[in-house]
């Protein structure tokens, strides 16, 4: 790393210059083709799956997208002539649009039974082409809100209507503002607290054009720049403040801005690649799912975590040598310039003393500790996967608006009907699929059960099957499996027919059901990863044993914030999170990769000082005491930006990324303060000298990657765990 901080911090104009051209020339990129961002939740060798293609191979209008038309009179009925007359028309209108397969109006007989029973609310369906483009279904809603009036109240829903929240850019806002005042009130540097921000700006705006450009070739979906925003401000602040909180260290001990920049990169810069990497293998390490949409989040998040490395390890160090001294506060840069022998202190500081307090109480605070984490672990056991419905929006969308009228009018289930695609190729067939509706009007849950009339030739129809709850209740997923489990084996039984049950609600909970499977075996592999990335990093088989399994405790505390907050609803409403359900399908699989990455950040932080000072004197009670001494105000400072950040997002009107920064902030708080502060240092303290052994054997079959950096000069004594007397390497050898 020595060569490139000094090629960086010679050619610091430069290197500027570079970031800025490529910014500008990516933007360029965006400018000329846009975006390509898409979402596609539907999991294959499903049977929702079986029963989409079924229907798109029957080129039946239920395999493309369908959306609602809803109305409702304010004092009436909407049979009322004015009324009826009014959508009537839009109706007709929608109809003849382009991309439009079909219509089906409450007021033609086909559609008697969308109108209510109390008659205030009515609805329509309009089907689309499978190639409907966007501009063509925004026309539609145009037409279908045109009659609205004061006493006419008109509201779109379904799937083709669903209207996706943006990104909101005061979230990020208030995030990096935050966390410049977070660094300005600990370091009382205008230049600490800017560069960091800076530094994580320009590596996550170079990723979002470059994510942007990226969506062209692969599938990516429309969460994937927000998500990236949030992990790379996160995790570009903090590596940038590791490189700068040592550069300011180096530069109070006498070092030339040249010099300490170079050692910055070839200590704290090494640690901040390692780190870097190890949630980049981990959010790659995702591919192995095979999930479309889950391989698309993982890559956008991958490139941008590497390029705010990029950023950190080059842009920085340049950014650096043009402020030279200006890092360091005023106060700190007279102290510089005072005599070269100042009187010493021997009183510790905070981290200094806390050190010191696990150091004298392993047992008593590191359980105190465990209990903690296991506590606010246990609501991970009842985490329930599915996908939010429309209820969960703002009472101002339309969305929730048609949602609440459906409900009201027709019960909950209609807005998330079941789509069951038949294939009767016989007479008998066709026959068998009619005592299928009787029976399935008979089952429990199901509120209404209605079979499309299938033409001459046709040898595939359509049973729509409205449930008595909604899309993302559990009883509506209870009641699809109990359909496919019980109902239609039976109708099946002596015929050649099939049914799948499909449509948006079980292909959600189809997803949510390949994802949780898939889950468990995805959390060891990652815990293994981790266990050989820090078996390489620190020549030991104790220290990644405890941080792998320290690792699955922190990602069952973000498991189990989301679960409290969005599952179990404890305040969602006040921080206007919308009513309790199911956690968002992918939002675990994300946490684990993300998680992962940001619990090792800090593992390697913390660690390789420790190994550091062991490397220097070979004591390892002074060596655990001093890393955590020394690394403790900077992981604290850290983590507290990642709270500030992850926790504004959670106001950003996205219930997907809300869940995201709730579940991160509250794990990536309890992780460093309990985890990395308490945890660790306790166990290492317990186990004493074992914490560095491992076996010859496998030490030289191992790769050695320094991550802490050359061991070429003593270690200076820290005031906060200055001894009377240390021991030497002799020493231990003898």
């Amino acid at each position: 790393m020595s060569p490139l901080a000094r090629w960086c911090h010679r050619h610091r104009l430069a290197v500027v210059l570079a970031w800025v051209g490529l910014l500008l020339a990516l933007g360029a990129g965006v400018g000329a083709v846009g975006n390509d961002f898409g979402n596609s939740p539907t999991s294959q060798n499903t049977d929702s799956a079986k029963a989409t293609a079924l229907l798109q191979q029957a080129s039946n209008s239920a395999a493309g997208k369908s959306g609602r038309v809803v109305w409702q009179l304010k004092d009436g009925k909407v049979s009322e002539p004015v009324a009826e007359r009014s959508m009537t028309e839009a109706l007709r209108h929608i109809a003849d649009a382009p991309g439009v397969a079909a219509v089906t109006s409450p007021y033609a007989p086909e559609g008697k039974g969308q109108v209510s029973k109390d008659g205030g609310t009515a609805y329509a369906t309009v089907a689309f082409d499978e190639n409907v483009s966007d501009p063509q279904i925004d026309h539609v809603k145009e037409l279908a809100t045109a009659p609205e009036s004061g006493s006419l109240h008109i509201a779109l829903n379904g799937q083709a209507f669903t209207v996706n929240p943006k990104p909101n850019a005061v979230a990020d806002a208030m995030g990096i503002v935050l966390a410049f005042i977070v660094l300005l009130f600990v370091f009382r540097a205008v230049w600490v607290a800017a560069l960091p921000i800076i530094t994580a700006v320009v590596g996550v705006g170079t990723s979002a054009v470059a994510v942007m450009l990226l969506s062209h070739a692969i599938t990516l979906s429309d969460t994937t720049l927000t998500l990236g925003s949030l992990i790379g401000l996160g995790v570009g602040i903090d590596y940038a403040l590791f490189i700068v909180n040592r550069q300011r260290a180096n530069l109070m001990a006498g070092m030339g801005v040249a010099e300490s920049t170079t050692k910055a990169l070839n200590t704290s810069g090494r640690a901040v690649l390692f780190a870097g990497l190890t949630v980049v293998v981990a959010l790659l390490g995702m591919l192995t799912l095979n999930v479309g949409i889950i391989n698309g989040m993982a890559i956008g998040a991958a490139v941008t975590v590497v390029l705010t490395v990029l950023a950190a390890i080059t842009l920085l160090p340049a950014l650096l040598g043009m402020i030279g001294t200006r890092i360091l506060s005023r106060a700190e840069r007279r102290e510089q310039a005072g005599p070269a022998v100042r009187p010493s202190t021997d009183r510790p500081g905070l981290w200094g003393r806390w050190a010191a307090r696990v150091q004298a109480h392993p047992k008593a605070l590191g359980l105190v500790a465990l209990a903690v984490l296991t506590a606010l672990a246990f609501p991970t056991l009842s985490l329930r996967l599915g996908a939010s419905d429309d209820g969960n929006l703002p009472t101002t969308s339309t969305n929730r608006q048609a949602y609440d009228m459906i409900a009201d009018g027709f019960g909950p289930g209609f807005n998330g009907p079941l789509v069951l695609a038949v294939q009767a190729p016989s007479a008998a067939d066709q026959a068998a699929r009619t005592k299928l509706v009787a029976a399935l009007e008979q089952v429990d849950g199901v509120a209404s059960a209605t079979a499309s009339p299938m033409g001459e030739g046709q040898t595939v129809g359509v049973i729509s099957v409205v449930p008595t709850t909604s899309p993302q209740s559990a009883d509506t997923s209870d009641l699809i499996h109990h359909l496919r489990d019980d109902v239609i084996p039976g109708a099946e039984q002596g015929t050649s027919m099939k049914v799948y049950v499909g449509g948006l609600t079980a292909s959600n909970d189809d997803f949510a059901s390949v994802l949780m499977s898939k889950l468990p075996l995805f959390v060891l592999v990652i815990a293994a990863l981790g266990f050989l990335l820090l078996t390489v990093a620190f020549r030991s088989l104790l220290i990644p044993a405890v941080g792998a399994l320290l690792n699955i405790l922190s990602i069952g505390v973000a498991f189990g914030a989301i679960v409290v907050v969005f599952q179990y609803g404890f305040g969602a409403g006040l921080l206007g999170l919308g009513a309790a359900g199911p956690i968002e399908s992918f939002v675990p699989i994300l946490v684990v990769g993300i998680m992962f990455g940001l619990s090792m950040d800090y593992q390697v932080f913390l660690v390789s000082r420790m190994r550091e000072e062991w490397a220097h004197t070979g004591d390892s009670r002074r060596a655990i005491r001093v890393g955590q001494a020394e690394t403790g105000k900077v992981i604290a400072v850290a983590a507290t930006i990642m709270v500030c950040v992850f926790g504004s997002f959670v106001f950003g009107g996205m219930r997907v990324i809300s869940e995201f920064g709730v579940s991160l902030a509250v794990a990536v708080a309890v992780d460093a303060l309990l985890i990395r502060m308490v945890v660790v240092p306790a166990l290492m303290h317990l186990c004493g000298r074992a914490n560095w052994w491992l076996p010859r054997s496998l030490d030289k079959a191992l790769p050695h990657v320094s991550v802490e950096g050359p061991v070429d000069e003593p270690a200076q004594p820290h005031p906060a765990v200055r001894e009377p007397e240390t021991v030497g390497v002799a020493d231990r050898v003898r």
